[in-house]
C-alpha cells in the first residue's frame, strides 16, 4: 500500500491519496478497510476510489458524488489496470463546489507521478 498524505488543502478540507495492486472489487473493499484501520483515515469523510480490472471498471464515490468517475477516467488515460487508487477527503466545513473535482484529479496525478 502506497499512501501520500496531505497532498492538497483547500478551505479546511484535506486530501490524501493511496493505492496498490488490486484485481477485483472484493480486493478493493479489503484495501479500503485496511486503509481505514489507520486512525487518521478512520476519521475521514470520504474514501472515493476507482479500479480497472479484467472484468471492467469499478468505482465508488463514497458520498463525494462523481469522484469515482474522475478517478476511473484518469486510470483509463494512464492505462493502469489491476491497481486501485483511493482519494481520501477530510471535509473542512466549507463546500468546494467544482473545485473538489480538480482536487481529486490533482491527487490522482500526484499518485501516478509517484509510481
Amino acid at each position: 500500500m502506497h499512501v501520500l498524505e496531505n497532498v492538497i488543502s483547500d478551505r479546511g478540507s484535506r486530501y490524501a491519496v493511496a493505492g496498490g495492486p488490486c484485481a477485483s472489487e472484493a480486493d478493493a473493499k479489503r484495501f479500503v478497510k485496511e486503509l481505514q484501520r489507520r486512525k487518521k483515515f478512520a476519521k475521514a469523510t470520504h474514501h472515493s476510489w476507482g479500479l480497472i480490472t479484467a472484468d471492467g471498471p469499478v468505482k465508488t464515490d463514497d458520498g463525494e458524488s462523481g469522484a469515482g468517475l474522475v478517478i476511473l477516467r484518469m486510470l483509463e488515460r494512464a492505462g493502469l489496470q489491476d491497481h486501485i487508487v483511493v482519494v481520501t477527503r477530510w471535509y473542512g466545513g466549507k463546500h468546494l463546489g467544482g473545485d473538489r473535482f480538480r482536487h481529486v484529479q490533482e491527487a490522482v496525478r500526484i499518485y501516478l507521478d509517484a509510481l
